[in-house]
C-alpha cells in the first residue's frame, strides 16, 4: 500500500509533516490549497479514516499511525480560532 507524507502550514506559520498510509489524502487536499482550520480537520479526518480502513481491509487491522496523525491534527487545530491551513507539498 503506498504511503505518503503531506506538509502543512498552520495559521501561526508553523509547518508539520503529516503521514497517511494511503494516497487517498490527495482526494481531499490539494497542494497549494488553503483551507479554513475546521474544514482542514474535517477533510483530514475523512481521508485518514478511509486510509486506516484500507489498511484494515488489506492487513486485518486499522492503521494506528493514521489515527495518531489525526489526533495530532485535531489537537493542534484546537489552538486556532480561525485562519487557514495551507498544504505545501505531497511526498510519496
Amino acid at each position: 500500500m503506498p504511503e505518503m507524507r503531506f506538509t502543512v502550514r498552520w495559521p501561526d506559520g508553523t509547518v508539520d509533516d503529516c503521514y497517511s498510509p494511503s494516497l487517498v489524502i490527495k482526494d481531499y487536499l490539494d497542494v497549494g490549497g488553503r483551507y479554513p482550520v475546521d474544514d482542514f480537520v474535517r477533510r483530514s479526518r475523512e481521508a485518514l479514516h478511509i486510509a486506516s480502513e484500507r489498511v484494515r481491509a488489506k492487513y486485518g487491522f486499522a492503521c494506528s499511525s493514521a489515527l495518531d496523525q489525526l489526533a495530532r491534527i485535531e489537537q493542534k487545530a484546537e489552538r486556532f480560532e480561525g485562519g487557514q491551513v495551507g498544504v505545501e507539498r505531497f511526498a510519496e
